[in-house]
């Protein structure tokens, strides 16, 4: 792939096809300035001025382009997703505007994972113009940022496992002089131990870990942002059956919204005190397994009976959320492919997300629905605290009964932030089953764009 940073430049004059954009009402206008053999081209194509329609109009020796959107006054982040997709190689220009939003969507929709093959069909790169030269790092650092996600998750198992999260983890710290520590072994299994007993069933070169990178100055206000990092989920003991097993490779897909949103904060300069932790895992099965009906002690001090080993997310981001409250945070986030109900509830577009504060949850409400990545807020309500009641322990991994299972996790994972943080929880699929203008089926980034727009709101002294 191209590297996305030469896919929109600077407008300095330079030769390029121009775009024209329309929707279905100002169409009819734009034809009257059109030959006949234009409108005919157009007619042929059977394009109608409708969202993600593309045109190609021949004109003298070369040809322009028009494009359907829902409204050529206020682009969207995909409104010129299938433009970017679909275009021949070449240069372009808007005519008549800038990009705006738009541009992020232009760099998205050109992504192509190519790690294991070729993609043959790719043509060339589609190159987008514009004046906003001031915004293109914004642009191209969040593009980055989803394009990373994708990378992440699309990758097997096999070269995604906790060694190679650490890998992503050390990359973050040498580029942006961030301090890493790595704890696994005879000290993961002492101070975080459900994180080790998740992990203890995998074959060595999977080892189970917890990454922590500090970055930013001790003053400035602490940020801690964590990952659920199950690089491979079996189900354990409780094993999934093989439709359910097929996309685990997935299921550290939380881990990946996490460095890129850690990475979004250190390359723009944030001023905060950044604690990035990622506990990673193979949920394996072997003879060391955690098994339904154990009791595991925690970070936090209190003891977990396990009524479901297919619910280990929680867990492991059960001591990472411990550890973040250490640091007496402002703000801390976390993100999971934590439950299937979450999909159930939202379907594939949008993010299950849970907050404590009002405040703190309108605002990324808002920072999403303004950046096409509009999350949808589930309650923690206390009326189901009692659904993780245990006989023998503090409490259980997973509740017995049908109900609210993504509010129930969230609340599994709020015993475990301390008293009064700001804490937000994002539930996210981390995965698009069919593929839409410039979001391909596979790896998806759900939340991230929503969760730095208000991060940016908040700490707004980058």
């Amino acid at each position: 792939m191209t590297d996305i940073k030469d896919l929109i430049q600077p407008d300095r004059g330079q030769e390029a096809i121009a775009i024209h954009l329309v929707n279905k009402s100002s169409f009819e206008d734009f034809t009257k300035s059109l030959s006949a053999g234009q409108r005919a081209s157009l007619s042929a194509q059977k394009f109608e001025g409708g969202a993600y329609q593309v045109g190609i109009v021949p004109d003298g020796d070369g040809f322009f382009v028009v494009g359907g959107v829902a409204d050529p006054e206020e682009l969207s982040s995909w409104c010129l997703a299938k433009l970017a997709e679909d275009l021949p190689e070449g240069t372009y220009r808007l005519e008549g505007r800038q990009p705006g939003p738009a541009a992020f969507g232009w760099l998205t929709a050109q992504y192509r994972f190519t790690r294991y093959k070729d993609d043959d069909k790719t043509t060339g790169p589609r190159v987008l113009l514009t004046e906003q030269v001031g915004r293109l790092p914004g642009y191209i650092a969040e593009a980055e940022a989803e394009i990373l996600v994708r990378d992440l998750v699309n990758t097997p198992a096999e070269d995604m496992g906790p060694a190679a999260l650490e890998a992503e983890c050390e990359k973050l710290a040498k580029a942006y002089g961030g301090e890493l520590s790595v704890t696994k072994g005879d000290a993961l299994e002492q101070g975080y131990p459900m994180v080790h007993a998740v992990g203890r069933a995998a074959a060595r070169h999977h080892a189970p870990r917890i990454m922590h990178l500090a970055w930013g100055n001790e003053g400035d206000p602490v940020l801690a942002i964590v990952g659920k990092g199950v690089c491979f989920d079996s189900g354990g003991l409780d094993i999934k059956p093989a439709s359910g097993m097929r996309l685990m490779k997935k299921d550290m897909g939380g881990a990946a919204h996490a460095i890129a949103l850690a990475g979004l904060v250190m390359g723009a300069g944030m001023k905060v005190r950044l604690h990035l932790l990622i506990p990673a895992v193979e949920n394996a099965i072997s003879g060391p397994a955690f098994r339904p009906g154990d009791v595991l002690s925690s970070r936090k001090g209190l003891s977990v009976e396990i009524h479901n080993t297919d619910a280990e997310g929680r867990l492991i981001l059960g001591d990472a959320l411990t550890r973040a409250s250490e640091e007496d945070p402002e703000l801390v986030i976390d993100f999971a492919t934590l439950t299937g109900a979450a999909r159930v509830a939202l379907g594939p577009d949008y993010a299950a997300m849970m907050a404590r504060d009002d405040t703190t949850a309108q605002a990324i409400i808002e920072a999403g629905k303004a950046n096409d990545d509009e999350p949808w807020r589930l309650p923690l309500p206390d009326a189901y605290r009692e659904y993780l009641n245990s006989d023998i322990a503090d409490i259980v991994n997973a509740h017995s009964n049908p109900y609210a299972g993504a509010s129930v996790a969230g609340l599994f994972l709020d015993r475990f932030v301390g008293d009064e943080i700001d804490w937000v929880h994002f539930d996210t699929f981390a995965w698009r089953p069919f593929a839409k203008p410039g979001r391909p089926k596979g790896g998806c980034a759900y939340g991230l764009r929503a969760s730095w727009h208000m991060l940016k709101g908040r700490f707004g002294n980058i």
